[in-house]
């Protein structure tokens, strides 16, 4: 087995001057820095007290699934010749909020909108979603079902 490691800086960056003296005290802010990427602003969701301008760790998630699955479509299709000419996904994902206020994604919902060459079979293109899923790293992550409504197009 191979094994890859991944690093991220985290800088919380809501600090308004008195810390976390208080519930609404500070923001949610906070920076991601890559090496040799450009840094990500992110916050809380809004529902959460956070910017609604700026990323948060649920839609990075989702964006997170939703790419993951993509780049394993493309990859299966480009082994089985399948020319995939456009790929554009409106991903959607529930989370519910304990009483507790802890909160899981109890689904997501991919909606893959496939354009390919006019010289394939379709259903083959369609069932290659459901071999996605199950090497798409991140989607063996969640302990949720990621569902998909595939759309297909033939040029």
């Amino acid at each position: 087995m191979k094994s890859h490691q991944y690093k991220t800086d985290l800088k919380w960056t809501g600090n308004r001057g008195n810390g976390t003296a208080g519930y609404r005290s500070y923001d949610r802010s906070y920076s991601v820095m890559i090496n040799g990427k450009p840094t990500l602003e992110g916050s809380a969701d809004p529902a959460f007290r956070g910017d609604v301008s700026k990323w948060n760790p649920e839609e990075l998630f989702l964006a997170s699934l939703t790419a993951c699955h993509m780049l394993w479509y493309l990859h299966l299709c480009a082994d089985e010749e399948i020319h995939v000419m456009s790929y554009k996904d409106q991903a959607s994902g529930v989370m519910e909020e304990m009483d507790n206020g802890s909160g899981k994604f109890a689904e997501v919902v991919l909606h893959p909108q496939v354009t390919i060459t006019h010289t394939v079979n379709l259903d083959k293109a369609e069932k290659l979603h459901q071999r996605a899923n199950e090497m798409c790293f991140i989607a063996n992550s969640c302990n949720f079902p990621v569902r998909h409504e595939v759309k297909m197009k033939l040029i």
